[in-house]
């Protein structure tokens, strides 16, 4: 979303970006390494560039999730840099720092308070989120849905004809808590009701051991029911999307905050089945655009799939209530347009 937003143009608004590349892949995502050391350093001092340069007077930054290599991460630049700055703007993609600081040592705590302490402005991407900018004591906050580039007609798209298996995609990293694990047990299921699928999970694996168990899952399935795509880049990526018949998400992830892969789905008029959880309610429409069920429950997941399964007109409605909403709220259009807002605020 931030590659996203740097292509918002505006006659009042200049952005000025430092790339912040700490992490080269998912498996590193949270964890120390010594090369990430020299990032962070190299990273201050072209802020510190950055700002001597342009003459900026806001420092935009997306604070991490709830772990505490980042947050760490976060402390050492923000208590290096900010004071630099007139205003600091906190746009958080990732929900729950806030009650991180009691899990930090006693010395570290003050450095905390002072790192987040009284942005200017505060963005979450959904309502439901984590107060984390009223916790910080933001002066303004505000919410702001994420948006993507409509996709719509750059690939073909595919519904399952009378007596074809339906399809069922998950997209996302490859981990419990973005409900992997639940979804093959709730698929599982389906085909034990009699519903003829198949399950494509498309991603990276995030552990190994949680892939030899996956795929030897699977493998019991029989059939070659359930497909692992790996990663999939740009059209082929969204060709994925269009082709598939639901879209599953049944994500409890600890810093989710928003589902993006889900508009990705509606934005091809697909119906979803996802989770109660964070901001993804801001998303889906629980009877509306596609069904919400508890988190970590297999059982009320394969029961939203199978009645979407059995129910071909109630998949076409609910997949253009979704394409409706999309187009309404979640357009990248609707996306600059509402930063531009929400930044021009503070003015």
């Amino acid at each position: 979303m931030i590659a996203e937003l740097l292509k918002l143009r505006s006659e009042r608004i200049v952005l000025h970006h430092v790339r912040m590349a700490f992490s080269e892949d998912m498996e590193s995502v949270g964890k120390f390494a010594f090369r990430k050391v020299w990032v962070l350093l190299t990273t201050i001092v072209r802020i510190w560039v950055a700002r001597v340069r342009f003459g900026t007077p806001v420092l935009y930054y997306p604070p991490s999730g709830p772990n505490k290599v980042p947050v760490l991460r976060d402390i050492v630049l923000l208590c290096a840099t900010r004071w630099l700055f007139a205003r600091v703007v906190f746009h958080f993609h990732a929900g729950g720092v806030s009650t991180f600081g009691p899990q930090l040592p006693a010395v570290l705590r003050p450095l905390y308070r002072y790192a987040y302490h009284r942005p200017a402005l505060s963005i979450r991407t959904a309502p439901q989120n984590p107060p984390d900018g009223a916790a910080f004591g933001a002066l303004r906050e505000v919410v702001v849905p994420n948006g993507i580039p409509d996709m719509r007609g750059k690939v073909p798209e595919h519904t399952a004809a009378a007596r074809q298996p339906l399809v069922i995609l998950f997209t996302g990293v490859l981990i419990p808590s973005k409900g992997v694990w639940v979804l093959l047990q709730a698929f599982e299921q389906l085909l034990a009701r009699g519903v003829d699928a198949r399950l494509q999970l498309m991603g990276k694996w995030g552990d190994a051991g949680f892939e030899r168990t996956c795929r030897d899952f699977a493998a019991r399935l029989g059939g070659g029911r359930v497909e692992f795509l790996g990663v999939r880049k740009d059209l082929d990526k969204f060709a994925h999307f269009a082709a598939c018949d639901i879209f599953c998400f049944p994500s409890h992830f600890e810093a989710e905050s928003f589902g993006l892969v889900l508009v990705e789905a509606m934005q091809f008029a697909k119906p979803v089945v996802s989770t109660l959880w964070r901001g993804i309610p801001s998303v889906v429409q629980d009877g509306v655009n596609g069904f919400l069920v508890p988190t970590e429950d297999p059982v009320a997941v394969a029961g939203r799939l199978e009645q979407l399964a059995r129910d071909p007109e109630l998949r076409k409605r609910m997949g253009e209530e979704g394409r409706r909403i999309f187009l309404q709220d979640l357009t990248l259009e609707a996306f600059h347009r509402n930063m531009e807002h929400a930044l021009l605020s503070m003015c």
